[in-house]
């Protein structure tokens, strides 16, 4: 594909304004990622004044879903109109359903809203890394990456105090209101001081929306598939059956239309090029080991450890402190190595700290398994961020944003993927120790009850401990030696 722009190789914008426009990456980066896990904590003062027990998990499950199936729809939009006018509709349409949100009157319009606010939250996640590669030649896209690692890490780890903080001392509408100013600045750093290359003159951009429904209409199936199975209903029942059938069918519609489209949302060429297909499996992977840590490990250290809600949060976010800081210093690592093998280190001792986890002793100590996070943190530092820089530096300015988003939804598929996997198991231990899936909140767990929920939990990481060996079977097998880099 030729480039639509004159110098391909020049920045996005002028360095004096480069500060600023990283300013609001920061802050967009920051929204993304706390409204993921703001409601968490929050839920009990929403339901108590909107009702709606039964469906409010969907305030979860709905984000997500937008934010992942609309990804490779921005990512082809960023290439084909430029990353500020997405970037800026995503901003607007997040803020507009964040106040929507707050001015919700039942859950099933709060849920809706939620929607909408992922509706936004999709063109955040995807742009912000975009425009990151485009600010930045390749020495220096380390530096940026690893900032929005720690905004997104920390952001995500801060949401569920955050909650619990507005909804205990002011009302929970407020988690949505707060979102306004933070996003009206950012909106504003990116109007004034984002500027990119001219594009050449040349015939009207076409779009393909036919494709695009395509996609949304499989991955809303597909993941709600995933996300409501053995929660909402079995995974044998009706709903599931139809949802699967609704996603195959939904996948073949998609190839039909993209393999006639003139400018498909995803080009066949995100997987016939080695190198991007390698990272997307690899990064698939790595949500799907995720979920080991960021779902069950709090679960293990209040019922296993018996520690309270915010001591249990410090073992897993002592992840964020090592992870940024591995990183920041990869450079200095791929630049002699290059990126597959910093990949193959990353994960290899990813892998052995996961497998490592089951070793533990029982009950044992809080400062056991967060040591293991810290060094699981270090080693996917290693891992993730080599990746991301080294693919998104194999393509030119046109091809960026649909690069970025299909890496990103891979890893988010391969997370929804992972919960309902791991869900799947913990609750067959559970089941098979206990005889059911015991209630956790509440009263405190008795022995029997705290062993299976041991046990459970190690079966769940010596499952992330395979999904670490696929990606490094993927990055031995699948990934070229070497990244075909262009010039900067």
């Amino acid at each position: 594909m030729t480039e639509a722009i004159t110098g391909a190789a020049t920045p996005a914008t002028a360095p004096r304004g480069r500060g600023a426009v990283v300013a609001a990456l920061m802050l967009g980066m920051a929204l993304a990622a706390l409204d993921g896990t703001v409601v968490s904590t929050a839920v009990p003062q929403i339901v108590g004044d909107l009702g709606g027990l039964a469906v409010f998990s969907w305030l979860f499950s709905g984000y997500l879903l937008a934010v992942t199936v609309t990804l490779p729809v921005y990512g082809k939009l960023s290439d084909t109109f430029g990353r500020k006018p997405v970037l800026i509709a995503g901003i607007l349409l997040f803020l507009l359903g964040s106040l929507l949100c707050a001015a919700a009157w039942n859950m099933p319009s709060l849920i809706a809203f939620r929607v909408v606010q992922g509706l936004g939250g999709g063109a955040l996640q995807g742009t912000v890394q975009t425009i990151a590669a485009d600010l930045y030649p390749l020495k220096e896209r380390p530096k940026i990456q690893s900032k929005l690692s720690t905004v997104w890490a920390v952001s995500a780890v801060a949401g569920p105090a955050l909650g619990g903080v507005l909804a205990g001392y002011a009302d929970w509408r407020w988690i949505f209101l707060v979102n306004l100013p933070v996003g009206l600045l950012a909106l504003w750093l990116v109007w004034r001081n984002l500027t990119e290359p001219v594009r050449r003159e040349g015939p009207p951009a076409r779009v393909d929306w036919p494709g695009a429904l395509a996609v949304f209409v499989t991955g809303t199936a597909l993941l709600t598939a995933l996300v409501q199975g053995g929660v909402a209903w079995a995974w044998t029942s009706a709903p599931s059956l139809a949802l699967f059938g609704t996603a195959l069918a939904g996948a073949a519609l998609t190839f039909h239309v993209e393999r006639r489209a003139a400018e498909p949302v995803i080009p066949g060429w995100v997987w016939k090029r080695r190198t991007i297909a390698a990272v997307n499996l690899a990064l698939g992977a790595l949500g799907l080991l995720m979920v080991a840590p960021t779902v069950f490990l709090p679960t293990y250290a209040q019922s296993v450890l018996g520690l309270g809600p915010i001591a249990a949060g410090f073992v897993l976010s002592v992840m964020t402190l090592s992870w940024p800081v591995s990183a920041a210093l990869s450079n200095r690592v791929y630049g002699r190595i290059g990126f597959r093998w910093t990949a193959v280190i990353g994960i290899s001792a990813a892998t052995l700290v996961l497998l490592a986890f089951p070793l533990l002793p029982y009950p044992g100590a809080a400062w056991q398994p967060a040591l293991l996070m810290l060094l699981l943190g270090a080693a996917l530092g290693l891992f993730q961020l080599p990746l991301i820089v080294g693919v998104q530096s194999t393509v030119g300015w046109a091809e960026r944003g649909t690069t970025t988003a299909s890496v990103l939804f891979c890893r988010q598929v391969g997370q929804s993927v992972g919960a309902a996997v791991f869900g799947a198991v913990a609750n067959g231990v559970l089941t098979s120790r206990l005889g059911s899936v015991p209630d956790l909140a509440g009263a405190a767990p008795t022995e029997a009850v705290r062993r299976a929920v041991a046990d459970a939990v190690r079966y769940v990481y010596t499952g992330a401990g395979c999904a670490g060996v696929l990606a490094l079977l993927v990055l031995l097998f699948v990934a070229p030696r070497r990244f075909p880099v262009l010039a900067d």
